[in-house]
Protein backbone atom coordinates (compact mmCIF):
# COMPACT_ATOMS: atom_id res chain seq x y z
CA UNK A 1 0.00 0.00 0.00
CA UNK A 2 1.32 3.45 -0.95
CA UNK A 3 1.99 5.83 1.93
CA UNK A 4 2.44 9.60 1.53
CA UNK A 5 6.03 10.72 2.00
CA UNK A 6 8.15 13.84 2.00
CA UNK A 7 11.04 13.04 -0.35
CA UNK A 8 14.37 14.81 -0.75
CA UNK A 9 16.72 13.96 -3.63
CA UNK A 10 20.30 15.23 -3.80
CA UNK A 11 22.24 14.39 -6.96
CA UNK A 12 25.91 15.12 -7.51
CA UNK A 13 27.76 14.80 -10.82
CA UNK A 14 31.47 14.99 -11.50
CA UNK A 15 32.90 15.27 -14.98
CA UNK A 16 36.62 15.88 -15.09
CA UNK A 17 37.40 18.85 -12.87
CA UNK A 18 33.81 20.15 -13.02
CA UNK A 19 30.97 19.22 -10.71
CA UNK A 20 27.27 19.94 -10.34
CA UNK A 21 24.67 19.39 -7.63
CA UNK A 22 20.88 19.36 -7.80
CA UNK A 23 18.38 19.15 -4.97
CA UNK A 24 14.67 18.41 -5.09
CA UNK A 25 12.22 18.27 -2.19
CA UNK A 26 8.72 17.07 -3.02
CA UNK A 27 5.77 15.03 -1.82
CA UNK A 28 5.30 11.55 -3.22
CA UNK A 29 4.56 8.00 -2.14
CA UNK A 30 6.52 5.17 -0.52
CA UNK A 31 5.70 1.49 -0.89
CA UNK A 32 7.41 -1.60 0.48
CA UNK A 33 7.00 -4.64 -1.77
CA UNK A 34 8.22 -8.18 -1.22
CA UNK A 35 11.65 -7.50 -2.74
CA UNK A 36 12.08 -3.73 -2.91
CA UNK A 37 11.29 -0.25 -1.69
CA UNK A 38 9.55 2.04 -4.20
CA UNK A 39 9.31 5.84 -4.19
CA UNK A 40 7.12 7.70 -6.67
CA UNK A 41 7.13 11.47 -7.17
CA UNK A 42 6.75 14.19 -9.76
CA UNK A 43 9.53 16.46 -10.96
CA UNK A 44 7.93 19.79 -11.82
CA UNK A 45 9.11 21.47 -15.03
CA UNK A 46 8.92 24.99 -16.39
CA UNK A 47 5.44 25.66 -17.82
CA UNK A 48 4.00 24.62 -20.20
CA UNK A 49 5.92 21.32 -19.88
CA UNK A 50 4.10 18.65 -17.87
CA UNK A 51 5.76 17.18 -14.76
CA UNK A 52 8.03 14.16 -15.13
CA UNK A 53 6.68 11.15 -13.23
CA UNK A 54 9.55 9.38 -11.48
CA UNK A 55 9.59 5.88 -10.01
CA UNK A 56 12.67 4.85 -8.00
CA UNK A 57 12.93 1.24 -6.90
CA UNK A 58 15.74 -0.18 -4.75
CA UNK A 59 16.04 -3.89 -4.06
CA UNK A 60 16.16 -4.90 -0.42
CA UNK A 61 19.36 -6.89 -1.08
CA UNK A 62 21.07 -3.62 -2.17
CA UNK A 63 22.03 -5.03 -5.58
CA UNK A 64 19.75 -3.14 -7.99
CA UNK A 65 18.25 0.31 -8.47
CA UNK A 66 15.80 1.11 -11.26
CA UNK A 67 14.95 4.69 -12.12
CA UNK A 68 12.08 5.31 -14.51
CA UNK A 69 11.20 8.83 -15.63
CA UNK A 70 8.03 9.26 -17.70
CA UNK A 71 7.28 12.47 -19.54
CA UNK A 72 8.79 14.85 -22.04
CA UNK A 73 12.34 13.48 -21.60
CA UNK A 74 11.74 9.98 -20.31
CA UNK A 75 14.33 7.38 -19.42
CA UNK A 76 14.74 4.01 -17.77
CA UNK A 77 18.03 3.38 -15.98
CA UNK A 78 19.05 0.12 -14.34
CA UNK A 79 21.90 0.39 -11.88
CA UNK A 80 23.36 -2.90 -10.66
CA UNK A 81 26.30 -3.09 -8.30
CA UNK A 82 29.51 -3.97 -10.21
CA UNK A 83 27.68 -4.37 -13.54
CA UNK A 84 27.35 -2.27 -16.69
CA UNK A 85 23.92 -1.93 -18.32
CA UNK A 86 23.01 -0.17 -21.55
CA UNK A 87 20.13 2.25 -21.02
CA UNK A 88 18.19 4.66 -23.23
CA UNK A 89 17.94 8.29 -22.22
CA UNK A 90 15.60 10.63 -24.08
CA UNK A 91 16.51 14.27 -24.58
CA UNK A 92 14.86 17.08 -26.51
CA UNK A 93 17.40 16.35 -29.27
CA UNK A 94 16.76 12.60 -29.50
CA UNK A 95 17.58 9.34 -27.76
CA UNK A 96 21.04 8.49 -26.36
CA UNK A 97 22.29 4.99 -25.57
CA UNK A 98 24.45 5.13 -22.42
CA UNK A 99 26.39 2.63 -20.37
CA UNK A 100 25.52 2.72 -16.66
CA UNK A 101 28.06 1.10 -14.32
CA UNK A 102 26.76 0.67 -10.79
CA UNK A 103 29.25 1.11 -8.00
CA UNK A 104 27.68 1.37 -4.55
CA UNK A 105 24.08 0.86 -3.37
CA UNK A 106 23.07 1.38 0.26
CA UNK A 107 19.77 1.66 2.05
CA UNK A 108 18.70 2.43 5.57
CA UNK A 109 14.97 2.01 6.14
CA UNK A 110 13.25 2.55 9.44
CA UNK A 111 9.56 2.44 10.33
CA UNK A 112 8.67 6.01 9.30
CA UNK A 113 11.75 7.25 7.44
CA UNK A 114 14.79 6.13 5.55
CA UNK A 115 17.47 6.84 3.02
CA UNK A 116 18.88 5.36 -0.18
CA UNK A 117 22.29 6.11 -1.61
CA UNK A 118 23.75 4.91 -4.88
CA UNK A 119 26.75 5.75 -7.04
CA UNK A 120 27.21 5.05 -10.73
CA UNK A 121 29.29 6.05 -13.74
CA UNK A 122 27.82 7.01 -17.10
CA UNK A 123 29.73 6.27 -20.28
CA UNK A 124 28.94 7.18 -23.85
CA UNK A 125 30.68 5.06 -26.50
CA UNK A 126 32.78 3.52 -23.74
CA UNK A 127 34.25 6.84 -22.51
CA UNK A 128 33.33 7.96 -18.98
CA UNK A 129 30.99 10.92 -19.25
CA UNK A 130 30.28 11.50 -15.55
CA UNK A 131 30.52 10.02 -12.07
CA UNK A 132 27.24 10.31 -10.17
CA UNK A 133 26.10 10.06 -6.58
CA UNK A 134 22.45 10.16 -5.51
CA UNK A 135 21.09 10.34 -1.99
CA UNK A 136 17.36 10.08 -1.39
CA UNK A 137 15.75 10.55 2.01
CA UNK A 138 12.08 10.14 2.85
CA UNK A 139 9.81 10.68 5.82
CA UNK A 140 6.32 9.21 5.97
CA UNK A 141 3.48 11.62 6.75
Amino acid sequence: MDKKALIKVVGKQRFGKDSDKIELTTVGTFEETQGSYVLKYNEEQEPPVAPIKTTLSISKDEKTVSLMREGNNGSFLIIERSKRNLCNYNTEFGEILMGIYGKNIELDCKENSGSFRFDYDIDINGAISSQNEVEVTYKLN
